[in-house]
């Protein structure tokens, strides 16, 4: 197979070497790694500042138009490259499984896609990459309980305003008990004005006793 049809790097199509995993070492070496979770920095937190009350918060990489990040988040959300979401899971949970504040992680929840667009893509872009970190972390991965109620456009290449209007609260938690006094994990692909996330955390705190952290893979510049 590899003779008609050889691995290339998801980043920039070349050739991977038998060492290569994905993305080649040119292309791993350039990816703009955030580090947050490592040193303190609460990038993710002042995006939501005021309007979300996070115990902790951090992104995997910085993305920015026309970029490495982009490229491979288009593979991953449009061109059903889900290994693209394994590959940053276990990257992104290994780093969070040896940190103190990650330890009272209880469960994993992606943010959902609705129906509509689940049925027509086939597959939520961040599932595998929560499903990892919840490996990595230990604990359960649950994709039921947090459900989206309309289907919306995606928010990266709006203005901001755009996005801010077409972000109003579309989710809703069925068998809220099964989170009660949980710390969850919030999951997504990408944190742009926060909207999303923070339309996620207010049907979340209606759990009683919830905690709430979020990770996600790209936080856009």
């Amino acid at each position: 197979m590899n003779l008609f049809f050889p691995p290339v790097c998801e980043g920039c199509k070349s050739l991977l070497s038998d060492n290569e995993l994905l993305i080649c070492g040119a292309c791993r070496h350039d990816l703009p790694v955030t580090n947050f979770h490592f040193d303190d920095n609460e990038a993710v937190k002042k995006v939501l500042y005021g309007r979300v009350d996070l115990q902790h918060a951090t992104a995997l990489l910085h993305f920015s138009k026309k970029g490495i990040v982009q490229e491979l988040l288009h593979n991953l959300k449009y061109r059903g490259h889900e290994q693209i979401g394994v590959f940053f899971g276990k990257w992104l949970g290994a780093e969070l499984s040896g940190l103190k504040d990650y330890k009272s992680i209880d469960v994993v929840v992606p943010v959902p896609l609705h129906r509509s667009k689940l049925r027509k893509r086939g597959y939520n872009q961040v599932a595998k990459f929560g499903q990892e970190i919840a490996k990595a972390l230990e604990v359960d991965y649950n994709d039921k309980t947090l459900v989206r109620q309309f289907a919306t456009k995606t928010q990266v290449f709006k203005s901001r305003l755009m996005r801010s209007d077409d972000a109003k609260p579309r989710f809703q938690i069925s068998e809220k008990q099964r989170l009660i006094g949980m710390h969850i994990l919030l999951v997504d692909d990408i944190i742009t004005t926060g909207a999303t996330i923070e339309a996620c955390c207010n049907v979340l705190q209606e759990i009683n006793g919830v905690k709430i952290s979020v990770a996600t893979m790209a936080i856009a510049d």
